[in-house]
Protein backbone atom coordinates (compact mmCIF):
# COMPACT_ATOMS: atom_id res chain seq x y z
CA UNK A 1 0.00 0.00 0.00
CA UNK A 2 2.91 2.43 1.39
CA UNK A 3 4.48 1.93 -2.40
CA UNK A 4 1.12 2.54 -4.29
CA UNK A 5 0.55 6.19 -2.19
CA UNK A 6 4.22 6.66 -2.98
CA UNK A 7 3.88 6.23 -6.53
CA UNK A 8 0.41 7.85 -6.70
CA UNK A 9 1.92 11.38 -5.66
CA UNK A 10 4.58 10.74 -8.02
CA UNK A 11 2.81 10.59 -11.37
CA UNK A 12 0.25 13.07 -9.55
CA UNK A 13 -2.67 9.64 -10.20
CA UNK A 14 -5.36 11.34 -7.88
CA UNK A 15 -5.41 14.54 -9.42
CA UNK A 16 -9.09 15.99 -9.57
CA UNK A 17 -10.27 12.14 -7.59
CA UNK A 18 -12.71 11.86 -5.04
CA UNK A 19 -13.53 8.68 -4.46
CA UNK A 20 -11.43 6.45 -6.88
CA UNK A 21 -8.33 6.56 -6.24
CA UNK A 22 -5.60 4.58 -7.48
CA UNK A 23 -5.68 2.17 -5.15
CA UNK A 24 -9.44 1.27 -5.68
CA UNK A 25 -7.87 1.64 -9.72
CA UNK A 26 -5.71 -0.82 -9.28
CA UNK A 27 -7.93 -3.23 -7.05
CA UNK A 28 -10.60 -2.90 -9.63
CA UNK A 29 -8.50 -3.51 -12.37
CA UNK A 30 -6.93 -7.04 -10.28
CA UNK A 31 -10.44 -8.16 -9.83
CA UNK A 32 -11.22 -7.85 -13.84
CA UNK A 33 -7.93 -9.44 -14.63
CA UNK A 34 -7.87 -12.60 -12.47
CA UNK A 35 -11.83 -12.98 -12.89
CA UNK A 36 -11.33 -12.88 -16.64
CA UNK A 37 -13.73 -9.93 -17.50
CA UNK A 38 -14.30 -8.97 -20.74
CA UNK A 39 -16.85 -5.78 -20.42
CA UNK A 40 -16.37 -2.92 -17.85
CA UNK A 41 -20.37 -4.17 -17.01
CA UNK A 42 -19.11 -7.46 -15.88
CA UNK A 43 -16.41 -5.50 -13.43
CA UNK A 44 -18.65 -3.49 -11.50
CA UNK A 45 -21.27 -5.82 -11.35
CA UNK A 46 -18.58 -8.65 -10.06
CA UNK A 47 -17.55 -5.98 -7.68
CA UNK A 48 -21.65 -5.54 -6.53
CA UNK A 49 -21.81 -9.71 -6.24
CA UNK A 50 -18.97 -9.27 -4.40
CA UNK A 51 -19.62 -6.74 -2.00
CA UNK A 52 -19.35 -8.87 1.25
CA UNK A 53 -15.88 -9.55 0.81
CA UNK A 54 -15.07 -5.87 -0.51
CA UNK A 55 -14.26 -4.85 3.22
CA UNK A 56 -11.35 -6.93 3.17
CA UNK A 57 -9.68 -4.78 0.38
CA UNK A 58 -11.03 -1.26 1.42
CA UNK A 59 -12.76 -0.36 -0.72
CA UNK A 60 -15.58 1.98 0.47
CA UNK A 61 -17.26 3.12 -2.68
CA UNK A 62 -18.80 1.25 -5.40
CA UNK A 63 -17.77 1.38 -9.28
CA UNK A 64 -19.10 3.16 -11.56
CA UNK A 65 -18.71 1.91 -14.95
CA UNK A 66 -18.35 5.93 -15.87
CA UNK A 67 -15.74 6.13 -13.30
CA UNK A 68 -13.57 2.80 -14.42
CA UNK A 69 -14.19 4.29 -17.52
CA UNK A 70 -12.96 7.83 -17.22
CA UNK A 71 -9.73 6.47 -14.95
CA UNK A 72 -8.45 3.86 -17.24
CA UNK A 73 -8.66 6.52 -19.78
CA UNK A 74 -7.50 9.31 -17.57
CA UNK A 75 -4.97 7.60 -15.06
CA UNK A 76 -1.34 7.52 -16.32
CA UNK A 77 -0.21 4.00 -17.51
CA UNK A 78 3.09 4.86 -16.31
CA UNK A 79 2.29 4.62 -12.93
CA UNK A 80 1.48 1.37 -13.60
CA UNK A 81 4.05 0.67 -15.25
CA UNK A 82 6.52 1.82 -12.49
CA UNK A 83 4.38 -0.33 -9.61
CA UNK A 84 4.72 -3.67 -11.51
CA UNK A 85 8.92 -3.30 -11.52
CA UNK A 86 9.07 -1.78 -7.97
CA UNK A 87 7.19 -5.23 -6.73
CA UNK A 88 9.38 -6.99 -8.88
CA UNK A 89 12.47 -5.01 -7.35
CA UNK A 90 10.80 -5.66 -3.70
CA UNK A 91 10.51 -9.20 -3.93
CA UNK A 92 13.47 -10.08 -6.34
CA UNK A 93 15.83 -7.38 -6.76
CA UNK A 94 16.33 -5.35 -9.97
CA UNK A 95 19.19 -7.69 -12.33
CA UNK A 96 21.12 -4.66 -12.74
CA UNK A 97 22.03 -4.06 -8.92
CA UNK A 98 22.73 -7.40 -8.51
CA UNK A 99 26.15 -9.04 -7.77
CA UNK A 100 26.63 -12.27 -10.40
CA UNK A 101 29.03 -14.58 -9.51
CA UNK A 102 30.80 -15.93 -12.80
CA UNK A 103 31.56 -19.62 -11.45
CA UNK A 104 27.82 -19.95 -10.91
CA UNK A 105 26.04 -22.19 -13.41
CA UNK A 106 24.95 -20.88 -16.43
CA UNK A 107 21.25 -21.14 -15.21
CA UNK A 108 21.43 -18.78 -12.45
CA UNK A 109 22.99 -16.01 -14.19
CA UNK A 110 20.67 -16.58 -17.25
CA UNK A 111 18.86 -13.78 -19.36
CA UNK A 112 16.43 -14.41 -22.07
CA UNK A 113 14.66 -11.71 -24.13
CA UNK A 114 11.87 -11.24 -26.85
CA UNK A 115 8.76 -9.84 -27.67
CA UNK A 116 4.90 -11.15 -27.81
CA UNK A 117 2.32 -8.90 -30.18
CA UNK A 118 -1.30 -8.67 -28.95
CA UNK A 119 -3.77 -8.05 -31.33
CA UNK A 120 -6.17 -5.15 -30.93
CA UNK A 121 -9.69 -4.54 -32.29
CA UNK A 122 -8.75 -1.58 -34.18
CA UNK A 123 -5.74 1.02 -35.81
CA UNK A 124 -5.16 2.42 -31.82
CA UNK A 125 -1.71 1.77 -31.69
CA UNK A 126 0.34 0.57 -35.10
CA UNK A 127 0.17 -2.82 -36.27
CA UNK A 128 2.13 -4.84 -38.33
CA UNK A 129 1.53 -6.63 -41.50
CA UNK A 130 -0.59 -5.58 -44.36
CA UNK A 131 -3.56 -4.29 -44.46
CA UNK A 132 -6.73 -6.81 -44.87
CA UNK A 133 -8.62 -7.00 -48.36
CA UNK A 134 -11.62 -5.48 -46.27
CA UNK A 135 -9.95 -2.54 -45.89
CA UNK A 136 -10.26 -2.69 -41.83
CA UNK A 137 -6.49 -2.55 -40.45
CA UNK A 138 -6.23 -3.50 -36.81
CA UNK A 139 -3.68 -2.57 -34.61
CA UNK A 140 -1.25 -3.63 -32.20
CA UNK A 141 0.77 -3.40 -29.15
CA UNK A 142 3.86 -5.19 -28.86
CA UNK A 143 5.03 -6.23 -25.43
CA UNK A 144 9.46 -6.31 -24.89
CA UNK A 145 9.93 -8.50 -22.02
CA UNK A 146 13.05 -10.04 -20.40
CA UNK A 147 13.05 -13.13 -17.90
CA UNK A 148 15.73 -14.64 -15.61
CA UNK A 149 15.51 -17.87 -16.28
CA UNK A 150 16.06 -19.04 -12.25
CA UNK A 151 12.68 -16.69 -11.63
CA UNK A 152 10.53 -17.70 -14.68
CA UNK A 153 9.04 -14.02 -14.38
CA UNK A 154 9.61 -10.64 -16.36
CA UNK A 155 12.35 -8.25 -14.95
CA UNK A 156 11.73 -5.75 -17.02
CA UNK A 157 9.19 -4.88 -19.37
CA UNK A 158 8.70 -2.36 -21.95
CA UNK A 159 5.60 -1.90 -24.24
CA UNK A 160 5.20 -0.36 -27.62
CA UNK A 161 3.23 0.23 -30.77
CA UNK A 162 3.56 -3.64 -32.48
CA UNK A 163 5.60 -1.86 -35.77
CA UNK A 164 8.23 -0.50 -33.36
CA UNK A 165 11.98 -2.78 -33.78
CA UNK A 166 12.95 -5.34 -31.10
CA UNK A 167 16.09 -3.58 -30.93
CA UNK A 168 14.69 -0.49 -29.35
CA UNK A 169 13.90 -3.03 -26.01
CA UNK A 170 18.19 -2.77 -25.76
CA UNK A 171 17.47 1.05 -24.23
CA UNK A 172 15.66 -0.36 -21.16
CA UNK A 173 17.91 -3.61 -20.09
CA UNK A 174 21.25 -3.55 -18.44
CA UNK A 175 23.15 -6.48 -17.67
CA UNK A 176 25.58 -7.11 -14.70
CA UNK A 177 29.49 -8.07 -15.71
CA UNK A 178 29.23 -12.08 -15.72
CA UNK A 179 25.38 -12.46 -16.94
CA UNK A 180 24.93 -14.20 -20.04
CA UNK A 181 22.04 -13.04 -22.60
CA UNK A 182 20.04 -15.09 -25.40
CA UNK A 183 17.80 -13.71 -27.93
CA UNK A 184 16.60 -14.27 -31.58
CA UNK A 185 18.42 -13.28 -34.92
CA UNK A 186 15.35 -10.61 -34.52
CA UNK A 187 18.08 -8.68 -31.70
CA UNK A 188 20.78 -8.31 -34.51
CA UNK A 189 22.60 -5.71 -33.06
CA UNK A 190 26.42 -4.94 -33.58
CA UNK A 191 27.08 -2.17 -30.98
CA UNK A 192 25.08 -3.61 -28.41
CA UNK A 193 27.19 -7.23 -28.55
CA UNK A 194 30.52 -5.18 -28.78
CA UNK A 195 29.42 -3.47 -25.68
CA UNK A 196 28.10 -6.16 -23.69
CA UNK A 197 31.49 -8.09 -24.49
CA UNK A 198 33.76 -5.76 -23.43
CA UNK A 199 31.69 -5.62 -20.15
CA UNK A 200 31.85 -8.96 -19.68
CA UNK A 201 28.54 -10.17 -20.66
CA UNK A 202 28.50 -13.52 -22.32
CA UNK A 203 25.38 -13.30 -25.40
CA UNK A 204 23.99 -16.36 -27.36
CA UNK A 205 21.87 -16.04 -30.66
CA UNK A 206 21.03 -17.22 -34.17
CA UNK A 207 23.72 -16.13 -37.20
CA UNK A 208 22.75 -15.42 -40.02
CA UNK A 209 25.30 -15.83 -43.24
CA UNK A 210 25.57 -11.88 -44.43
CA UNK A 211 26.81 -11.64 -40.18
CA UNK A 212 30.36 -13.49 -41.78
CA UNK A 213 33.59 -11.19 -42.54
CA UNK A 214 35.74 -13.93 -42.37
CA UNK A 215 36.50 -17.56 -40.97
CA UNK A 216 39.79 -17.55 -38.82
CA UNK A 217 39.71 -20.90 -37.69
CA UNK A 218 37.74 -24.32 -37.08
CA UNK A 219 38.68 -26.01 -33.96
CA UNK A 220 38.38 -29.95 -33.89
CA UNK A 221 35.27 -31.33 -32.33
CA UNK A 222 35.84 -33.64 -30.11
CA UNK A 223 33.77 -37.56 -29.85
CA UNK A 224 31.87 -36.78 -27.02
CA UNK A 225 30.70 -33.15 -28.72
CA UNK A 226 30.16 -35.24 -31.55
CA UNK A 227 27.87 -37.35 -29.39
CA UNK A 228 25.71 -34.89 -28.34
CA UNK A 229 25.14 -33.04 -31.32
CA UNK A 230 27.69 -31.06 -32.70
CA UNK A 231 28.95 -30.42 -36.24
CA UNK A 232 31.41 -27.66 -36.22
CA UNK A 233 32.64 -24.84 -34.06
CA UNK A 234 34.23 -21.84 -36.04
CA UNK A 235 36.39 -18.91 -34.15
CA UNK A 236 34.86 -15.59 -36.53
CA UNK A 237 34.69 -12.18 -37.34
CA UNK A 238 31.29 -10.74 -37.80
CA UNK A 239 29.67 -7.07 -38.43
CA UNK A 240 28.37 -5.58 -41.65
CA UNK A 241 30.72 -6.48 -44.71
CA UNK A 242 28.43 -3.92 -46.33
CA UNK A 243 30.15 -0.91 -44.74
CA UNK A 244 33.74 -0.55 -44.06
CA UNK A 245 33.86 0.88 -41.43
CA UNK A 246 31.66 -0.87 -38.98
CA UNK A 247 32.27 -2.53 -35.96
CA UNK A 248 34.23 -5.97 -35.99
CA UNK A 249 33.56 -8.34 -33.61
CA UNK A 250 35.27 -11.69 -32.49
CA UNK A 251 33.03 -14.50 -32.18
CA UNK A 252 31.99 -18.11 -32.77
CA UNK A 253 29.40 -20.03 -34.39
CA UNK A 254 28.25 -23.52 -33.39
CA UNK A 255 26.71 -25.79 -36.00
CA UNK A 256 24.36 -27.91 -34.14
CA UNK A 257 21.93 -30.85 -35.41
CA UNK A 258 19.14 -31.28 -33.40
CA UNK A 259 18.16 -35.33 -33.53
CA UNK A 260 14.80 -35.00 -31.79
CA UNK A 261 13.29 -32.47 -34.71
CA UNK A 262 16.31 -33.59 -37.42
CA UNK A 263 16.98 -30.18 -38.09
CA UNK A 264 20.57 -28.29 -38.11
CA UNK A 265 20.99 -24.72 -36.30
CA UNK A 266 23.50 -22.18 -36.38
CA UNK A 267 23.86 -20.30 -33.39
CA UNK A 268 26.72 -17.89 -32.57
CA UNK A 269 28.01 -16.23 -29.29
CA UNK A 270 31.29 -14.12 -27.59
CA UNK A 271 32.27 -17.01 -25.91
CA UNK A 272 35.29 -18.83 -26.68
CA UNK A 273 35.63 -20.65 -23.69
CA UNK A 274 32.00 -22.79 -22.99
CA UNK A 275 31.74 -26.28 -24.47
CA UNK A 276 29.97 -26.02 -28.01
CA UNK A 277 27.14 -28.21 -26.36
CA UNK A 278 26.47 -26.04 -23.44
CA UNK A 279 26.29 -23.14 -25.94
CA UNK A 280 23.62 -24.89 -27.90
CA UNK A 281 21.54 -25.88 -24.27
CA UNK A 282 21.85 -22.09 -23.35
CA UNK A 283 20.04 -21.22 -26.66
CA UNK A 284 17.24 -23.63 -25.90
CA UNK A 285 16.60 -22.38 -23.18
CA UNK A 286 15.14 -19.22 -24.86
CA UNK A 287 11.66 -21.60 -25.03
CA UNK A 288 11.45 -20.66 -21.19
CA UNK A 289 10.03 -17.16 -22.60
CA UNK A 290 7.75 -18.32 -25.50
CA UNK A 291 6.28 -20.61 -22.24
CA UNK A 292 5.63 -17.32 -20.28
CA UNK A 293 4.21 -15.64 -22.79
CA UNK A 294 1.20 -18.47 -23.01
CA UNK A 295 0.96 -18.57 -19.38
CA UNK A 296 -0.19 -14.71 -19.29
CA UNK A 297 -2.20 -15.10 -22.25
CA UNK A 298 -4.21 -18.38 -21.24
CA UNK A 299 -4.88 -17.24 -17.99
CA UNK A 300 -5.17 -13.56 -18.24
CA UNK A 301 -6.59 -13.57 -22.05
CA UNK A 302 -6.05 -10.39 -23.89
CA UNK A 303 -8.51 -10.42 -26.01
CA UNK A 304 -11.41 -8.39 -24.94
CA UNK A 305 -9.98 -4.66 -23.70
CA UNK A 306 -12.12 -1.99 -20.67
CA UNK A 307 -11.22 0.63 -22.95
CA UNK A 308 -10.87 1.89 -26.91
CA UNK A 309 -7.56 4.37 -26.44
CA UNK A 310 -3.69 3.32 -25.82
CA UNK A 311 -3.88 4.20 -22.30
CA UNK A 312 -6.36 2.44 -20.96
CA UNK A 313 -5.32 -0.76 -23.30
CA UNK A 314 -1.63 -0.48 -21.78
CA UNK A 315 -3.37 -0.31 -17.98
CA UNK A 316 -4.79 -3.75 -18.51
CA UNK A 317 -1.77 -5.03 -19.89
CA UNK A 318 -0.11 -3.72 -16.63
CA UNK A 319 -2.20 -5.09 -14.09
CA UNK A 320 -2.49 -8.42 -16.16
CA UNK A 321 1.46 -8.77 -16.02
CA UNK A 322 1.16 -7.35 -12.22
CA UNK A 323 -1.06 -10.21 -11.31
CA UNK A 324 1.23 -12.64 -13.17
CA UNK A 325 3.54 -11.12 -10.83
CA UNK A 326 2.08 -11.79 -7.67
CA UNK A 327 0.92 -15.42 -8.37
CA UNK A 328 4.24 -16.35 -9.25
CA UNK A 329 5.77 -14.02 -5.62
CA UNK A 330 3.16 -16.38 -3.56
CA UNK A 331 4.11 -19.46 -5.45
CA UNK A 332 7.54 -19.21 -4.92
CA UNK A 333 6.89 -18.13 -1.02
CA UNK A 334 4.39 -20.84 0.03
CA UNK A 335 5.23 -23.94 1.90
CA UNK A 336 3.12 -26.05 0.01
CA UNK A 337 3.75 -27.51 -3.49
CA UNK A 338 1.41 -25.73 -5.62
CA UNK A 339 1.52 -25.36 -9.01
CA UNK A 340 1.19 -22.01 -10.29
CA UNK A 341 -2.29 -22.45 -12.26
CA UNK A 342 -3.56 -23.99 -8.90
CA UNK A 343 -2.89 -21.09 -7.16
CA UNK A 344 -4.18 -18.86 -9.82
CA UNK A 345 -7.64 -21.07 -9.91
CA UNK A 346 -7.85 -20.70 -6.13
CA UNK A 347 -7.64 -16.63 -5.97
CA UNK A 348 -10.71 -16.73 -8.99
CA UNK A 349 -12.83 -19.06 -7.52
CA UNK A 350 -12.62 -18.32 -3.82
CA UNK A 351 -10.57 -14.92 -2.44
CA UNK A 352 -12.93 -12.97 -5.20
Amino acid sequence: IAVVHKLARKYDADRYCKKFDTRHHLVTMLFAVFNQCTSIREVVTGLQVAGGKKGHFKMIHDVKRSTLSDANRRRPEAFFCELFHEIYRLHYGYPDSRKINPKAPYEKRLFIIDSTTIRLFHDILQGVGQIPSNGKRKGGLKAHVMIKASEDTPCVVDLTKASANDRVFFKSISLPKGSIITFDKGYANFRQFDEWTKNGVTWVSRILNEWIIKVEKEKPVSPDQESKGVLSDKWVIIGDPKRAKAIKIKARIIKFIDSEKDMIFEFVTNNRKFLPDKIADIYKQRWQIELLFKRIKQRYPLRYFLGDNENAIKIQVWCALIADLLVKIMKDRTKRNWSYSNISGIIRLHLM
